[in-house]
Parts: structure tokens; C-alpha cells; sequence
């Protein structure tokens, strides 16, 4: 993969995380967006701190990029889960998560479309998920993240004669701290997860990340506006969204 600048969100921990350091080793420049500074460090990552479920510090961090970095790669990997049915949903969890999975990819594309562009390769990847097909208790997370997978292939169709490819990898069930906190190891409907997993065995970060890889290689861009489930055949026998 060729040398360049990309940048990650909620690239800290977790499967964003497992993708920086992929990138790293392939000699990318990674700018981290994230709340928190991440615990390990490498010569080329470049942490910017920041709230993706606030308007004005999206337009802030990206601005502040933007000046200052020649981007060619965006991945949009921060997101929430906000358990819960139709029942218990609330405004404010609902109005948190269409910031971070809609309107911060959105805003973000926007400030560094000057340098994807002119890249000639640009590459926007965006994080969706298996329950985007539909997930009970997940109302606002599954919605949202239902409306990345729209943006992908909408700014696909949009941003194809620039040179510049919008692909949505969307794990399913990923061994992560994340998943840990909204799937208790003993509830039924984890267990059923477990159970629905046709490989026998939990995904790992490392597993996205080489999806995630993939999209971004200069070599893939006949590729554009699809979804990879990276679900262990969670989706067999589901309706693809």
C-alpha cells in the first residue's frame, strides 16, 4: 500500500485501534480522532482529541486536519451502541448516535475532499454493523448505522468520477470491550449470538482491519458503494441491506 495520510476515528482502542496499526505497518501516516488519547504510540500516529457527537468539534478537528495534513484515506470507525427497544429509547441517545454515525462521516468527508481528490485514490471506508439488518434492542444503533450504509453508496455514486471509492465494512459479532458491555457473557441473547456464528468462533479486531485494508488499497478501485460483512456467516439466510 502506497505511503499517505488517513485518518481513523476511535482509533484509541477497539477495532480502530486493530486498523491504525494495520495501516501503520504499511508505512501509513494514521490521525487519530478520538475523546480519550490512546495508550500505545508509534512514530506515525498523530492523535487530534475530540467529541464526534458534537457538531461544532467535528467541524473543529476537521478543519484543524484539513490544514494540516494531505489526506487520502478516511475511515469513520467511532461509534456507540445505546442498548435498548422502541420502549426505552430516548431522544438524546437517538439525536447522539445520528451525530456520530451520520452526521460526523458526513462533515468529515466534507473537509478533507479537497486532498482526496486530488489524490486521484481517494478511499472512504465507513463502519456499519451486522444489526444494521436488524437487531432487537438495538433501535437507535441499527437505524443509524442503516443510514451509514445509505451515505456509502450514495457518496459512492457521487464521488466515483473523482477517483475516490466509499465502501462500508460491517462486523458482526467482534471480540471487543464494546461488545462485551452490550452483550453480557451470560444473557440468552448473547448466547444465541455465539450460537449463530457458522465459523465457531468470536471475529476479532485484526479480522476488520484486513477488511478495512482491503477497501483501502489502491489496488481495489473497481470496488465501490458495497458492504463486507465481516460476520463469521452471521447474515446467511438474511436479506443483504
Amino acid at each position: 500500500m502506497n505511503a499517505g495520510v488517513t485518518v481513523v476515528t476511535g482509533a484509541s482502542n477497539g477495532i480502530g485501534q486493530a486498523i491504525a496499526q494495520s495501516l501503520l505497518a504499511d508505512g501509513q501516516t494514521v490521525v487519530n480522532i478520538d475523546r480519550q488519547a490512546p495508550d500505545w504510540s508509534h512514530a506515525r500516529l498523530i492523535h487530534y482529541a475530540a467529541d464526534l457527537s458534537d457538531q461544532s468539534d467535528i467541524e473543529r478537528v476537521g478543519l484543524a486536519i484539513a490544514q494540516s495534513h494531505a489526506v487520502t484515506a478516511l475511515v469513520n470507525n467511532a461509534g456507540a451502541t445505546r442498548p435498548g427497544s422502541i420502549d426505552q429509547m430516548k431522544a438524546a441517545d437517538l439525536n447522539l448516535l445520528c451525530h456520530l454515525h451520520l452526521l460526523a462521516p458526513a462533515l468529515l468527508t466534507q473537509a478533507f475532499l479537497p486532498t482526496l481528490r486530488a489524490s486521484g485514490c481517494g478511499r472512504i471506508v465507513n463502519l456499519a454493523t451486522r444489526a444494521a439488518l436488524g437487531k432487537a434492542e438495538r433501535v437507535a444503533y441499527a437505524a443509524t448505522k442503516a443510514g451509514l450504509v445509505g451515505l456509502t453508496r450514495t457518496l459512492a455514486i457521487e464521488l466515483g468520477g473523482d477517483g475516490i471509492t466509499v465502501n462500508a465494512v460491517a462486523p458482526g459479532p467482534i471480540a471487543t470491550e464494546l461488545f462485551m458491555r452490550s452483550n453480557p457473557p451470560d444473557a440468552p441473547a448473547t448466547k444465541q449470538i455465539l450460537q449463530s456464528i457458522k465459523v465457531g468462533r468470536m471475529g476479532t479486531p485484526d479480522d476488520v482491519a484486513r477488511a478495512v485494508r482491503f477497501f483501502l488499497s489502491p489496488d481495489n478501485g473497481f470496488i465501490t458503494g458495497q458492504v463486507l460483512y465481516v460476520c463469521g456467516g452471521t447474515t446467511l439466510g438474511t436479506a443483504p441491506g
